[in-house]
């Protein structure tokens, strides 16, 4: 908190003023990167082309998880049963809901896609490129046009497992350390029978 306090050119005690523990500042840092994502998508709802506004959502929630790592996995270590994180959590899911309902009523969306897949697969490129990212940080961009493509309705081929309700989105996200994964810092290690 005493960096946080000197990068922002206050007093310590002006922080924790605002924000009693480290968690609640990033609480309020993610919830305001959460909101402007669901603004986004808000936004996105008034363009015309509904499946160029539901890519360009997923392309941004990409961006933002690519961004900033460290902060990512700040985040993603705190819990979403925090008030003000399960209400910016709900308005991203609403807002990810309504862009795939009109992407899937135009027949730009595979039928079976929810809002709450959407919002997980906004960290899927990040993630799938994470063990290569050091050396290759634009790789993650590869991926998302291989998620984008995959949710076209010519693509589709039968799931054989159910999308999350809503209710498995918000229950397991209450856990802390159970948000959206970062993507990893480096390869792991193979296991033995693997090598």
């Amino acid at each position: 908190m005493a960096r946080i306090a000197a990068r922002a050119g206050v007093a310590k005690g002006t922080v924790f003023n605002h924000f009693p523990s480290k968690d609640e500042l990033v609480a309020a840092i993610f919830c305001e990167q959460l909101d402007a994502l669901a603004a986004t998508g808000e936004t996105l709802l008034e363009q015309a082309d509904p499946r160029t506004a539901l890519l360009r959502f997923i392309t941004e929630g990409a961006e933002l998880h690519a961004g900033d790592r460290s902060f990512c996995e700040a985040a993603t270590a705190i819990s979403r049963a925090h008030p003000a994180i399960r209400a910016a959590s709900e308005r991203l899911a609403q807002a990810a809901e309504a862009l795939a309902a009109r992407a899937r009523e135009a027949g730009a969306l595979r039928a079976d896609v929810t809002g709450h897949d959407i919002v997980l697969l906004l960290n899927a490129p990040t993630r799938i490129a994470g063990p290569v990212a050091t050396a290759r940080p634009e790789l993650w961009r590869r991926y998302l046009h291989l998620v984008l493509d995959g949710l076209r309705p010519e693509a589709a081929h039968d799931l054989t497992v159910a999308a999350p309700s809503h209710q498995d989105f918000m229950t397991a996200a209450e856990e802390p350390g159970s948000g959206v994964p970062c993507p990893p810092g480096e390869l792991p290690a193979l296991p033995t029978s693997a090598r």
